[in-house]
């Protein structure tokens, strides 16, 4: 198998779950954020094995322009929901 088959097999094992899975949770603990709410200990577990698989397949979308839309899409996601949490656990602290 080559590489850019591997890569695709891979891309599209992780597209599968970024839709089934992660997405689906992103967008809900963003729309939390959003109205105020603070993050619970398993919203903050998720958060953190995403940051992990981020950066575990960095090299994949190096490779891969096709997907780096995407993957910077996610990430700005991403910091869109810490960004905010962490302001709503300042507010709910203060």
């Amino acid at each position: 198998m080559s590489s850019k088959e591997e890569d695709t097999g891979v891309i599209e094992a992780l597209l599968q779950r970024l839709n089934d899975f992660r997405l689906p949770r992103l967008l809900e603990l963003k729309s939390r954020v959003d109205a105020g709410e603070t993050l619970t200990d398993n919203d903050l577990e998720l958060l953190e094995r995403i940051q992990h698989d981020a950066q575990s397949i960095r090299g994949l979308v190096d490779r891969n322009p096709e997907i780096q839309g995407l993957y910077a899409k996610l990430t700005a996601l991403y910091h869109d929901i810490t960004t905010r949490a962490v302001a709503n656990e300042s507010k709910s602290a203060g």
